[in-house]
């Protein structure tokens, strides 16, 4: 199966559990420039579970469009736990969902550093009434793979959260 495919499919499972729980969605994508979007949208009737994909990928987007705090990229940079919290919580804030996504990376080939290497992305689950859930990881491969991957964890992300609390 292709990787569009392997997204699709998985898309497809997020979307028939989100339906199932009652759940709309929402996702915020810096890494990923909307793959994880692409990928729900590209199943009939996505419409129904999700409410809104958005590309914040500079920072003045994510303060503008997520509230997330400036303060926190000087601190943290756009690439941290903090950024990604704050931006799934904010995104949550802003609209009609009971589940927001957030994600932010270095996709490559560009743009790593010894402490933030290409690769590394970090992506959070908000969810009305539950923790905000923060998972760090270093996707291997060059840019089109560190896309996938983080848009693949997302996906799983989604799916673990709603059988926590479904």
């Amino acid at each position: 199966m292709s990787e569009t495919g392997e997204l699709e499919e998985r898309a497809r499972g997020v979307l028939e559990r989100c339906r199932g729980a009652r759940v709309r969605l929402a996702v915020a994508e810096a890494c990923t420039g909307g793959l994880i979007t692409a990928s729900l949208t590209a199943v009939p009737g996505s419409s129904a579970v999700l409410e809104r994909g958005l590309v914040p990928y500079s920072n003045e987007s994510k303060v503008e469009l997520l509230g997330v705090p400036p303060e926190l990229f000087v601190a943290h940079g756009a690439v941290s736990a903090e950024v990604v919290q704050a931006m799934a919580e904010g995104l949550l804030a802003r609209a009609p969902v009971e589940l927001a996504l957030a994600e932010t990376g270095v996709a490559g080939p560009g743009g790593g550093t010894p402490t933030k290497p290409v690769g590394l992305v970090f992506l959070a689950v908000a969810r009305r009434g539950a923790p905000t859930v923060v998972e760090r990881h270093l996707f291997p491969g060059e840019r089109g793979a560190v896309r996938h991957g983080a848009s693949a964890r997302g996906l799983e992300l989604i799916l673990e959260q709603l059988a926590v609390r479904s």
